[in-house]
């Protein structure tokens, strides 16, 4: 079953005081089952992005702690920064990451959003999905006329806050309003110039954001000219810190507008006004697929494979996008499925490979000879993904590497599933323990506990059997290349069919044996069957490979 996760990006106004900012985001630990995966301040926007995520209920009471904990630490009578804001926790989105719908993430936008109002006395908005009527919906409405305007806007009947206190009060001129949300995920992106014009940055902005820019006509009226990219919002300004303008874009939805587009965009505009962009800049974290794409976008630019690992691509785009113009850029800290992996879900295939033989060489039963079949075929698909590679990147071939790169992204997928079940073999058999574990006193206990190890021993068969699969179905790739890929290489296409073979009969040996013990004959049967089959096609495809290689070598 998926994990019902949110994510919560509350923006506070304190990007200078360490010790503020530390001891605001320090309450979000204090509640069980929350974990905080950033903290983000800038000097010049006097403002901090802190990111962390869990399960709703939890995500809520940390964020409710942390708004608590801003209003006592942050006055904002005494605040100035660049960045646009009207409170002390400035603005609290909370973004659906899996297992919850939009809809109901904005249920408990407002559900947080009441109990600011009620306990904390804080003028609140409800923005984006949890917004109560339509022109509350754009943040920037809301924020309109910022923390000064808030004694005129409070009295506004059309601008009365949907919770909290409607009156500018000694309270609400310390914690200042804000606005708490649902919305999908928004990257929050600085791209950097070689200027230090505000004005010519906010120009560049215009051409890009969606919103646009007004336009004088003829008699002298103002007409709305929409920018060229759909849910970017930007403005551009002049960071002190660096000494460089910036443009400061907010991504809204980048299945719409990804990064790179904006980057690639942005570069364009600059150029058309004789500047230069010198990278880019994350605030907060972004999913990891953006900078797989944003790699992919750079690589089919250059004619070049898209076939390559995953630690490459991501080098690729912080290169491309100049992540790492303005300082180092840890894609551990940055990317968010990297700050959520659990640690020991991928123990094995993070050893080297002499702590990895250690391990196995080891007077324990896992990992065994179904997380070595696995490694072996990993490790034959990517000498296929080699020659690919290898193929791509040929002198004279140039017409023919996005041929050679649909090969080795098809070998890359299969690499990352066989080295995925290198752990699941260890895992499955660790299940089977556990179920054995369990307790057999009562006849209902017996029960339990037998059906439990029937449950985790056909887990136990069916990784070998997929590993099988996995194995077979990269041998043709191994095949392509010894037929069409790069000759001096074929050799490498003949040993990964080799090292394919090896892991999917290594795994054949792995279902028959823990078939071995299986009551189930019906399942037994099965995938008995469907591993008789795939033993003859690795069998008879190694063969044809070692075919075609030897007739080259």
């Amino acid at each position: 079953m998926t994990r019902r996760l949110i994510e919560c990006v509350p923006n506070i106004s304190e990007g200078r005081d360490r010790a503020k900012i530390d001891a605001i985001a320090a309450v979000v630990e204090t509640v069980e089952g929350v974990r905080l995966l950033d903290v983000d301040p800038g000097k010049a926007t006097n403002r901090t992005v802190i990111t962390f995520v869990g399960e709703p209920g939890p995500v809520c009471e940390a964020a409710f702690r942390l708004i608590k904990k801003a209003q006592e630490l942050i006055d904002m009578r005494t605040h100035k920064g660049e960045h646009p804001r009207f409170g002390a926790t400035d603005v609290c989105p909370l973004v659906p990451i899996s297992g919850i719908s939009m809809e109901e993430a904005a249920k408990y936008a407002r559900g947080l959003a009441e109990r600011v109002g009620k306990e904390l006395a804080i003028p609140v908005y409800c923005y984006e999905a949890a917004a109560s009527e339509e022109k509350r919906r754009n943040l920037a409405n809301n924020r309109s006329g910022e923390y000064e305007g808030l004694p005129k806007k409070l009295k506004d009947p059309a601008w009365k806050p949907d919770f909290g206190p409607a009156e500018f009060t000694d309270s609400v001129a310390r914690s200042g309003a804000m606005a708490i949300g649902a919305r999908n995920f928004l990257v929050a992106y600085n791209v950097n110039l070689n200027t230090t014009s505000t004005r010519r940055a906010n120009a560049i902005a215009f051409d890009i954001r969606e919103a646009g820019r007004k336009v004088k006509q003829a008699d002298g009226s103002e007409q709305q000219v929409p920018g060229k990219l759909k849910t970017v919002k930007g403005i551009g300004w002049f960071i002190e810190e660096y000494g460089i303008a910036q443009l400061s874009l907010n991504l809204t939805d980048i299945t719409v507008t990804p990064v790179h587009i904006a980057f690639d965009e942005a570069c364009k505009s600059a150029a058309e006004r004789g500047i230069r962009v010198t990278g880019s800049e994350l605030v907060g974290l972004i999913p990891k697929q953006s900078l797989l794409d944003a790699a992919d976008f750079f690589l089919a630019r250059q004619e070049r494979s898209l076939g390559i690992s995953e630690r490459e691509k991501i080098k690729i785009a912080v290169k491309s996008l100049g992540l790492d113009d303005l300082g180092p850029f840890d894609p551990g800290k940055k990317v968010i499925e990297y700050m959520l992996e659990q640690d020991g879900t991928e123990r094995l295939v993070r050893m080297d490979l002499k702590r990895f033989s250690e391990e196995t060489a080891a007077e324990s039963p896992a990992p065994g000879g179904g997380s070595v079949a696995a490694y072996v075929g990993a490790l034959g698909v990517s000498l296929g993904i080699m020659v690919a590679n290898l193929s791509a990147h040929k002198r004279g071939w140039d017409d023919r590497w996005e041929e050679f790169s649909k090969w080795a992204v098809v070998g890359e997928k299969l690499r990352n599933e066989l080295l995925f079940l290198v752990d699941e073999d260890t895992r499955a058999f660790d299940r089977i323990m556990a179920a054995m574990g369990l307790p057999k006193g009562s006849p209902e206990e017996q029960a339990a506990r037998k059906n439990a190890i029937r449950e985790a021993t056909k887990g136990a068969i069916n990784t070998p059997l997929r590993t099988m699969q996995v194995c077979v179905e990269s041998m043709d790739l191994m095949k392509a290349m010894a037929q069409n890929g790069l000759k001096a290489s074929v050799s490498d296409a003949g040993v990964g069919a080799l090292c394919a073979r090896t892991g999917a009969l290594g795994a054949y040996l792995n279902v028959k044996i823990n078939c071995a013990g299986l009551d189930d004959e019906a399942f037994k049967g099965d995938v008995l069957n469907k591993a008789e089959d795939l033993k003859r096609r690795a069998e008879a495809l190694e063969a044809e490979v070692m075919g075609l290689t030897l007739a080259k070598v």
